[in-house]
């Protein structure tokens, strides 16, 4: 029996490891890895009650028909403007261009906007923001609408994979200061892709 101990302690370890390690939850890799960034202490914006308790976020299903083409007109001679948000902070902004694309049929077209402080940021200097609002907030989705991350393309064409679409940080956490979307953003269509509303489960 005393040989056999450590054999037996080894497994039980190893199975107690096992039954804590769980795999990460998603149907792509961005939301595989927007789940693993939102379970790691370090970076998640969660609460640490809400993350210890974190199973995943809720998704839409990827529906490929919300990846689309969109054709960018710049506006280089547009002003600097402070974007509200949701704290006393604003967020120094112009309109980098106006982007042009069809969606279940119709034209539409969002602003996408430039920060002067992500100009300064390395890795940053060519990242643009596309913040929108559609006839899922409040209901599927959070409120006061979702954010993607896009690049400043070489050519007049960027696209558009609202699969991509997440939340700001302050739908998780109030003690963040996340940019309120301009209303010029709305959509008048149902988005369903992207994250969804953040529920405690």
């Amino acid at each position: 029996m005393n040989r056999l101990f450590p054999f037996i302690l080894i497994v039980l370890i190893a199975f107690a490891c096992g039954e804590k390690k769980q795999p990460l939850q998603g149907e792509t890799p961005f939301q595989k890895e927007l789940n693993a960034k939102f379970k790691d202490a370090t970076v998640s914006p969660l609460t640490d009650k809400d993350r210890k308790a974190f199973k995943g976020l809720d998704f839409f299903k990827f529906d490929s028909t919300f990846i689309v083409k969109a054709h960018l007109k710049q506006t280089p001679d547009t002003d600097w403007f402070n974007m509200q948000t949701t704290t006393n902070r604003v967020s120094k902004e112009r309109v980098f261009g106006v982007l042009s694309f069809l969606l279940q049929g119709k034209e539409y077209r969002l602003n996408i906007y430039q920060g002067a402080d992500n100009m300064l940021k390395a890795g940053y200097e060519d990242y643009l923001f596309l913040p929108f609002l559609d006839e899922t907030n409040g209901e599927e989705s959070y409120g006061g609408g979702r954010y993607i991350d896009l690049r400043i393309p070489e050519g007049d064409s960027l696209e558009i994979d609202f699969n991509k679409a997440y939340n700001p940080y302050c739908a998780y956490n109030p003690s963040y200061s996340c940019p309120i979307v301009p209303r010029e953003n709305y959509l008048r269509i149902r988005v369903e892709a992207g994250v969804k509303a953040f529920k405690k489960h």
